[in-house]
């Protein structure tokens, strides 16, 4: 007989599956458009912004890294940058026009007309994330927003929206989230290189 607490692992991975499997029924077209801007980017010599706050930091940190080292093929290293690792231009932004502006501030830096950014925000409403969306639009970057529950605000301010709507809970979300990126990697990666291979 399982344990109360093997009972409760249970219940957490099912509404975790659950939460992946409406993703994927609300979605899909979505998540293919995704994949068809950020490979048509990539190879046009583009490049992907990602950003995000706490553990959607660590998501486009994650998914920046897949794309500059390698997913699951040798492949030549794509152009993706993470806006929440340099703690220099972080703190100095955030110090000198206040923490909504960290993130828009490296947007109006680095992205160029044609680039992508993948904007995560799980509630919809940061107000670093939707900033920086719209410093994306004045520079003509492209924008795919992650997020959940209703989308808040940054549903309506993206070019495309992968929204987990079975859950407003932050851990479900992201855990979608994740394979989400992980999908854009994989099949970006073929759409790119599979005929060489």
């Amino acid at each position: 007989m399982a344990s109360a607490t093997q009972a409760e692992i249970r219940r957490l991975f099912a509404e975790s599956a659950g939460a992946r499997d409406v993703f994927l029924e609300e979605n899909a077209e979505a998540l293919e458009r995704t994949i068809d801007l950020v490979a048509e980017a990539l190879r046009a010599g583009r490049k992907i912004l990602l950003f995000g706050n706490g553990g959607s930091a660590a998501d486009a940190q994650h998914i920046a890294a897949e794309f500059v080292g390698r997913f699951a093929r040798e492949r030549p290293a794509l152009p993706a940058v993470a806006l929440t690792t340099d703690t220099s231009a972080l703190t100095a932004i955030a110090n000198d026009y206040g923490y909504e502006q960290v993130f828009a501030r490296q947007v109006q830096a680095l992205g160029n007309r044609g680039d992508v950014a993948l904007a995560i925000s799980t509630s919809g409403r940061s107000p670093s994330v939707l900033r920086a969306v719209e410093a994306c639009r004045e520079r003509g970057v492209r924008t795919v927003g992650l997020t959940g529950g209703d989308g808040g605000p940054l549903a309506g301010t993206v070019e495309i929206c992968l929204r987990v709507s079975a859950s407003t809970h932050s851990a479900r979300i992201q855990e979608t989230h994740i394979l989400a990126g992980h999908v854009i990697c994989e099949l970006v990666d073929r759409r790119l290189f599979e005929a060489r291979a």
